[in-house]
């Protein structure tokens, strides 16, 4: 086994100090990128952990898929405009316009055809490019790009062959063929694997297709992890998460690091979510430089575990002030004591001179109870400046474990989401986890699914 092995596994994995809970831990993410039979595009997932990798490469996935359909459309609407000049003559120079009713119907095509078909091939160059995209985004200008697989082009079964032990069934689910069916072992595993490096992004892609069975089978969630964290370089991600004792995945319920998270999503493995640096008794705590492509939002900010997520839409005007309020009412009772309006003022470079602090007051506390409520707040100096979103727009949820979804067959649900700029107890629609967890960046979200029952997040 190489040094550089053993210092991945101490990174990962930590001390391996309880042998038997290791090894449960380690068998649960010992799975490959599986396509659902029930949805084209949505990644399975057999046993809780892995979600920390195959969830971010879905939602990436997400990105790809919708690219490639729109370039699909895109393409179609251009050759039968092209085809409807060539018998009416031409339009005008250039490129073909696309009409409102052609962009109507591209959209119409891109939601029926849910992101992408059964077709193999599609979920072949799919997935790649998802992977691809991830350990590009990983990969420093100065470095290169590493991928890991069996040692000497091994596969699983002829790994166990050289272990000397009897290929065993593990983990028993449905989809055998993407477990880790023979059951090397912790330590086995890891010394039958190895590095190989690549200098640019074409030989990167070259490789990643051919290995595509790779991805699919055995160990391949844990390979890929493993590619991007060699990618990035064990040193790099050290000094970028707070406590490099601590190992990206947890030794006792085996669930992925923030850092971890971060690392797929943003190629930096920092360990907090908010804008940029902060500095906090002397210490300087890393936090993301610049917008991701994919925006991440969680529960653990509802309940008041993390606050100032920047994973997600830049801050509109007034969303920010609804932050710098919130941070002088610490208990999200929706208002604040009226000594404090000079300090949020401040914070927000509004006019605070004492006259017009004295004024305001008087203006949003007419009875004189001596709170500012935030409604007022809002309206009274960012009446124009909503949400940066659209009103509505459509929502689908994804949940990888079979247990989790109607009749166990992973599919995405849909809904829409319906932004007020006010809240009515009236118009609310449930209290659900998945809704608490929207609220963190749309406050007065309602959603309407079209399902009968909500979708769960566990």
């Amino acid at each position: 086994m190489s040094e550089v092995t053993k210092e991945l596994m101490e990174l990962v994995w930590g001390t391996k100090s309880s042998p038997g809970l290791s090894d449960t831990i380690f068998c649960r993410w010992t799975q490959g990128f599986v396509f659902s039979e029930s949805e084209g595009s949505a990644l399975e997932q057999f046993e809780g952990g892995p979600c920390a990798v195959i969830a971010p490469v879905q939602c990436i996935s997400f990105e790809e898929a919708s690219v490639f359909l729109r370039e699909v459309v895109l393409a179609g609407l251009l050759r039968q405009n092209a085809a409807d000049e060539e018998d009416n003559g031409p339009q005008g120079p250039g490129v073909p316009h696309l009409t409102l009713q052609e962009r109507e119907l591209s959209a119409e095509v891109l939601k029926r055809r849910r992101f992408i078909s059964h077709d193999e091939e599609e979920q072949k160059e799919l997935l790649c490019h998802t992977l691809c995209d991830i350990l590009e985004s990983a990969c420093d200008s100065s470095g290169s790009y590493c991928l890991v697989s069996w040692l000497r082009g091994r596969t699983p079964e002829e790994a166990a062959r050289i272990s000397g032990s009897p290929a065993q069934s593990s983990c028993q689910v449905e989809h055998s063929s993407a477990l880790a069916v023979e059951e090397l072992g912790f330590d086995r595993f890891h010394a039958l694997i190895q590095k190989r490096s690549f200098r640019t992004v074409s030989e990167l892609k070259d490789a990643v297709l051919d290995q595509y069975s790779m991805w699919g089978n055995k160990f391949g969630v844990l390979l890929f992890l493993y590619s991007v964290l060699l990618t990035k370089g064990i040193e790099n991600i050290k000094n970028s998460i707070e406590d490099a004792n601590e190992p990206l995945i947890d030794p006792v319920y085996g669930h992925g690091s923030q850092s971890l998270i971060n690392l797929l999503l943003t190629g930096h493995a920092v360990s907090n979510v908010w804008d940029g640096d902060r500095e906090c008794s002397g210490m300087q705590l890393l936090g993301i430089h610049e917008q991701a492509a994919v925006g991440f939002l969680t529960l653990m900010e509802a309940l008041r575990y993390c606050k100032d997520m920047a994973l997600v839409a830049p801050e509109a005007p007034s969303e920010q002030a609804r932050r710098v309020f919130q941070t002088y009412d610490p208990e999200d009772n929706g208002f604040i004591a009226d000594s404090l309006l000079e300090d949020v003022m401040k914070a927000l470079d509004l006019v605070s001179d004492p006259e017009y602090i004295s004024l305001m007051k008087n203006k949003l506390d007419p009875e004189g109870l001596g709170i500012i409520l935030l409604g007022p707040f809002l309206q009274e100096f960012f009446p124009d400046q909503g949400s940066s979103g659209p009103e509505s727009f459509t929502v689908y949820h994804y949940n990888g474990l079979k247990q989790s979804n109607y009749n166990e067959k992973v599919m995405y649900v849909e809904g829409t989401a319906v932004v007020m700029g006010f809240e009515d107890p009236m118009l609310q629609t449930d209290d659900t986890p998945i809704k608490r967890c929207l609220q963190t960046k749309w406050p007065c979200i309602e959603l309407l699914w079209t399902t009968d029952r909500s979708p769960s997040l566990n």
